[in-house]
């Protein structure tokens, strides 16, 4: 059986936080059954770390020599249960993958000849053709998933693939033998009707459903008939969720059934939430952070605090139920018990420890962490409490990737089979 091991901790040095999160790591080492020869390891620091990341890497190889190492910068990272904003923080997490069963890549080690079913990617959000490298990255693998996100920081973004890196795209492909499953979990609500593009001009959309794209959006904000300019404190609040058209051959979900996008007023994971950056008042237009193709689906929204909380529950639930179904019922009640507003503080509960998940990635967008969940670590406490008590590392992204999309105001949590 796989196992992971993890560590994490804070400290003004990030030369310290290494080593105290190491000195977790060899703790744990030191258990009956754990593993002792580890091959693969996972590194996560946070935007005041990254300035001293070669030195750090340089030190994890000394530590663990012959561990193949993949990771990213953020602006905030997370562990089991903790999330690190605005300090020098450092998350790991190790695990004994047979060396066969995966492979390290980036633009400077290729994948070659591996036979890859999925990959965790983590890329530079400055790279350019960032979609096209997602997208055939995606082709590369049997099943075309993806899962991971864009590095970010104010001072210095890297990933890491056996190296420090910048530009581009890196990861680790997975072979067809490891067991691991994702999900994505939604941050917005819709706001309004699902609707399709209808004309548009680039990043310009001028009709929805044959009307003006702008009438649409200020009826959906409870502002019909107001002027664009004295209505922008309210369409402010205001997003858009796209869907690709139904039946696109090139993309991983245009088979969708819109009908599912807003189902029970919640966006599904075919859903690309995007940025409305602007107001075309002439053509009653709008215009949104992608290029728009007729179409394509588009309902308006806005961040939800309590409807990012159900969804993250449910997505926990999900994986729960698929990976260890015979603990469905406690995932369950879990579900049941997150659904009141205090329910972040909640401890993981006693009993609920995973028997089936070995351990976990969790990339979240940065826009979601701390305040946004109702308080300093909540969203990661309700990860905690859902899955039980899993070695868990992941950061908080510039953009999420998942199957083979760039995605917004998401979380997406993977988790690794024992």
């Amino acid at each position: 059986m796989n196992r992971f091991l993890h560590g994490h901790a804070t400290h003004p040095d990030p030369h310290m936080a290494l080593a105290l999160a190491a000195a977790q790591i060899e703790a744990q080492r030191h258990e009956p059954g754990q593993v002792q020869m580890p091959t693969l390891g996972w590194v996560y620091m946070t935007d005041e770390a990254a300035a001293h990341a070669d030195g750090l890497l340089r030190e994890l190889q000394q530590r663990w020599p012959g561990v193949d190492w993949v990771g990213a910068s953020g602006v905030g990272i997370a562990a089991s249960g903790v999330e690190y904003f605005g300090e020098a923080a450092i998350s790991l997490m190790l695990t004994d993958l047979p060396r066969d069963q995966y492979r390290v890549f980036s633009g400077v080690r290729p994948l070659g000849a591996f036979a890859a079913h999925t990959a965790q990617v983590h890329a530079d959000p400055g790279a350019t053709d960032l979609a096209e490298l997602i997208h055939d990255m995606a082709a590369r693998t049997a099943t075309g998933y993806l899962f991971g996100g864009l590095a970010s920081g104010a001072a210095r973004t890297v990933h890491i693939a056996g190296s420090v890196l910048s530009g581009g795209l890196s990861g680790v492909a997975f072979g067809a033998e490891v067991g691991l499953v994702s999900r994505v979990t939604q941050g917005c609500q819709p706001a309004g009707p699902l609707r399709r593009i209808t004309a548009a001009e680039r990043n310009v959309i001028t009709k929805l459903d044959g009307e003006p794209a702008l009438d649409c959006l200020l009826r959906d904000a409870g502002v019909e008939g107001a002027e664009p300019r004295a209505a922008l404190p309210r369409l402010r609040q205001f997003l858009v969720g796209l869907v690709d058209a139904p039946g696109r051959t090139d993309s991983p979900t245009g088979s969708a059934d819109a009908g599912q996008v807003a189902r029970r007023g919640a966006f599904g994971a075919e859903t690309r939430v995007r940025n409305l950056i602007g107001l075309d008042a002439g053509r009653r237009g709008i215009a949104i952070a992608e290029v728009a193709e007729t179409g394509m689906q588009l309902a308006f929204c806005t961040r939800h605090v309590e409807a990012a909380r159900r969804d993250l529950v449910r997505i926990c639930a999900e994986l729960r139920e698929e990976v260890e179904p015979e603990s469905w019922p406690l995932a369950d009640a879990v579900a049941h018990r997150t659904g009141v507003p205090d329910a972040a503080g909640l401890p993981a509960s006693p009993g609920v420890v995973s028997g089936a998940i070995a351990g976990a990635v969790y990339v979240s967008c940065a826009g979601r962490g701390g305040a946004h969940f109702g308080g300093a670590s909540a969203e990661l406490a309700i990860v905690r409490h859902a899955l039980g008590d899993v070695p868990l590392v992941g950061f908080f992204a510039a953009g999420e990737i998942a199957r083979a999309n760039l995605y917004g105001y998401t979380g997406v949590l993977t988790v690794f089979r024992a």
